[in-house]
Parts: structure tokens; sequence; C-alpha cells
């Protein structure tokens, strides 16, 4: 899928008045809420119409916020004022885009599961490449069980998170935490069911590491 092409799919699933994945926080994101503290920054990855940066800026978290759809991008904008915060939220092909480095303290990527394996690998060193040392990295997607379940996400079973994936991809970081799962979510009408998820939790190493 082209750039061109992936936004018109994109803004053809936003273009609603309702949103599309909710307006509440990805639960996984939401019991992270101990590791956050205001005035942190922080970049939310293809965050859609912004329920997870809007929910970030309520914790006092400086958010910047990404997506490829300009009407998503415009949704996150509207939600971010109604609830008398501020989000940086940008238009922006991840693929093509002059990510910041060492810039943020953490970053988000919730169900970032668009891309195929080798944009994947490239999104996942530009995360790293995101972090400040010391930074923390927080991320959630299905595994292929999910395939089964069909409550949500990709068909493409090679955009799917395993957990050798994860550790091979995040082994140049420390305290890696992988957790794989099923839960019911409730996520808008875009995730709704039984669910196969799959969360990493990892540090990215400080100065004088190894």
């Amino acid at each position: 899928m082209t750039p061109d092409e992936a936004r018109a799919f994109w803004d053809g699933r936003y273009d609603d008045a309702s949103y599309l994945f909710g307006e509440r926080p990805n639960a996984f994101l939401e019991r992270q809420a101990d590791r956050l503290r205001p005035d942190m920054t922080v970049l939310a990855v293809a965050d859609g119409e912004g329920r997870n940066g809007v929910w970030l800026a309520r914790q006092g978290l400086k958010v910047t916020s990404t997506d490829i759809s300009p009407k998503a991008v415009a949704k996150a904008r509207a939600l971010a004022a109604r609830h008398g915060v501020e989000v940086d939220a940008r238009v922006a092909d991840l693929d093509r885009w002059d990510w910041p480095v060492a810039a943020f303290d953490v970053v988000v990527g919730i169900f970032v599961q668009f891309a195929p394996p080798d944009m994947r690998d490239r999104l996942f060193a530009r995360m790293k490449q995101a972090l400040k040392p010391g930074g923390l990295l927080l991320l959630e997607g299905y595994r292929p069980e999910q395939l089964g379940y069909g409550t949500g996400g990709p068909g493409q079973v090679e955009n799917l998170y395993t957990e050798v994936l994860l550790r091979d991809a995040f082994a140049d970081m420390e305290g890696v935490e992988v957790s794989s799962y099923d839960a019911e979510i409730v996520e808008g009408a875009g995730h709704v069911g039984l669910s196969a998820l799959i969360d990493l939790v990892a540090v990215k190493p400080g100065p004088g590491a190894a």
C-alpha cells in the first residue's frame, strides 16, 4: 500500500462522527500509569483519533501524537480540546517522517500493526531512536491467535507479534517485560471481544551501558 493509499484507507475508516476505537485509553497503557510522571515528554505513534495521546496529556505529560490520517488528527485535536489539554497532533507518514533523536522520555505504540515486517523493523528501530537514554517504551499488539477471534486487528499473520519476535527486536534494551494473554476488550467499534494480546515494556539503556 502506497502512502497515499494508506492515507485514503485510514481517512475512510475515521470518516465518522464517532470514534472508531473509542475515546477511552487502551487498558494496557492505563495500567502503566505508575511508570509515568507529569512533564515527561511522550510520543504516541500512530495514535489515530487521539484516545491514548489525550489520556497521556490528562496525566500531565507533554504529548506528541502522530497519524497518517488527517481526519484522525483533526479528531484527536478536537478530543484534546474537549478535555482541556494540549496535544501536539501531527499528520505523519511514519516510514518517511523525520523521527526525532533521543527526544522523548516515553514512546507508546498501541496496535501499530498496519506495518508489514520490513516496515515494522524500521519503525521499531525509529521508536528506539526517538527515546532518550533511560527512556521507556510501551508497546501492545495482537498475537497470531487473534486471526481466530476476528475481533480487531489486521488480517495478515505476518503483521502480528510473537514473544520471540519482540524479544529479538528489543534485545538491545533493558528490563524487557513481555506478556501474552487473552482478554475481553471494548475499544469503540473497532476492537470488541475476546482478543489475543501481547504487551512489551522496555527501557533504553542509559549512559555508560555496555
